[in-house]
Order: structure tokens, then C-alpha cells, then sequence
């Protein structure tokens, strides 16, 4: 069995196009970052914007901080506002206050299976499954993951590809030992997954013994594995210097 990895991301300065194979384009300008794909994809997934199926061919990751969110204001239409200013109504759009310059991308190819990954990784919102910390909030902390599959999968088989991007979500999470209140978190409250893949649906299977499945849960993997450490250091900087102006 045939694995090759590759991994970029914007905190050691490279980008996705240092990838060698990316079927999308991905643009970053103040407070978004674009994925659009040559041609429209099939997509799955619970965004706030388009969920379920659709047929999409740009995925945006939109960063709304809390000062952008005014106590008494529907944080929805907020929501909605800036994606209509941005002109991504089509768009499958993922809602963060995670800094989006801090991405993380991997691909992964398993035979002649290629799956690539974009995520923004915040643990601020950490949750167990099973077990909630506190109420729901709105984006604060979010993990937003994309990931494409080279081959078209049916609908089952991208349920089935959803299902493995989470599975490796929740394993980069356990293996890099995050915890909230001494309790280990398996993802956050806020979380949103996007499996992407080309349209016609020839695919039956994307399940842990395919070749789709491995690269789809490698590549997911690699990527949080890179942005948990990013965040990790992020919040170390942040209290050392909420000391240091102590």
C-alpha cells in the first residue's frame, strides 16, 4: 500500500498551492479564507449556510470575533450580513473567531486516492462527547475542517467519508492530550465538517479499509495534529503575555 503526505500551512509561511496536487484554489484576505474549486463539487455537511447536499464549488471559512456580535443583536443576521457583504451566498460557509491566516493544510494520497484538507483549529469551546461544560456558544473556539477526495463517492459513501474526517478529528484531539477542567475533550461544541468530492458518485465505500477512507483520515489528521500545536502555542504566548502586562 502506496502513502504519500505532504503538509503546508500559513504559519511557517507556505500556502496550499505548495501542495502538489490541489483541486481548489485558496485565497486568504482580511478575515476570510477561500477554497474555490475548478469546478462544482459534491458536498456534505451541517454548515450553518447550505447543509446537507450540496453541489458547491467554494468553501469559505468566515472569522467573526465577539466585538462583532453586540449583545441584544441575532448573531444569525449578523452572520448572514457578512456573507451577503462578501457575495458567498453560494459558498458552503464555516463560521470562526479563530485568526483564519492560521490554517492548516495536508494531503494525502493512498493508491490512487488523493484527499486534501484545510482547517482552522480553536479549542477555547472544548467539549467531551457526552458531556457538556457549559450552554452553547456561538463561534467562539470552533474546529472548521474541509476535505476533498479525488474520486466521486456516492451519498452513502460520503456519510461514510464525514463519519472518518470525525473520527480523525477527535483522535489528533486526544492524542495531543487537550483538557478542559481536567476532563479530556474530544472536539468543540461548534464544530463543522465539509467532505468534498467530484460529482457522478461512482464510489460505493469510504470506510477505514479503502483507500479512501485511509487518505481521507490521514490528511484530516495531519492537519489538526499541526493546527492543535498552533493553537497549543498561540494560547501559551497569549498568558505569557497577559503576565508579562500583569
Amino acid at each position: 500500500m502506496r502513502r504519500k503526505e505532504d503538509a503546508a500551512d500559513q504559519v511557517t509561511g507556505m500556502c496550499a498551492t505548495d501542495l502538489p496536487s490541489v483541486p481548489f484554489a485558496l485565497s486568504h484576505t482580511h478575515r476570510l479564507l477561500l477554497a474555490n474549486f475548478h469546478e462544482p463539487q459534491q458536498m456534505l455537511s451541517w454548515s450553518l449556510t447550505r447543509p446537507g447536499f450540496q453541489n458547491a464549488r467554494q468553501v469559505a471559512w468566515i472569522e467573526i470575533r465577539d466585538a462583532d456580535l453586540p449583545a441584544g443583536q441575532d448573531p444569525e443576521q449578523i452572520i448572514a450580513s457578512r456573507i451577503a457583504k462578501a457575495k458567498l451566498a453560494d459558498a458552503v460557509s464555516l463560521i470562526t473567531s479563530r485568526d483564519v491566516s492560521r490554517h492548516h493544510t495536508s494531503q494525502v494520497a493512498v493508491e490512487d486516492d488523493v484527499a486534501t484538507c484545510v482547517t482552522t483549529v480553536g479549542l477555547s469551546n472544548g467539549e467531551r462527547v457526552g458531556q457538556r461544560f457549559a450552554a452553547a456558544r456561538t463561534s467562539v473556539g470552533t474546529i472548521n475542517t474541509m476535505v476533498h477526495i479525488s474520486k466521486s463517492l456516492t451519498e452513502a459513501a460520503l456519510i461514510e467519508a464525514i463519519t472518518i474526517a470525525a473520527e480523525a478529528r477527535t483522535a489528533a484531539i486526544l492524542d495531543a492530550g487537550v483538557r478542559r477542567s481536567g476532563v479530556a475533550i474530544t472536539g468543540t461544541g461548534t464544530d463543522c465538517i465539509v467532505v468534498a468530492a467530484p460529482r457522478g458518485g461512482s464510489v460505493r465505500f469510504a470506510g477505514m479499509h479503502t483507500a479512501a477512507g485511509e487518505a481521507i483520515g490521514a490528511a484530516v489528521y495531519k492537519a489538526m495534529r499541526d493546527g492543535i500545536a498552533a493553537w497549543l502555542q498561540d494560547m501559551e504566548a497569549m498568558q505569557l503575555a497577559a503576565v508579562v502586562e500583569g
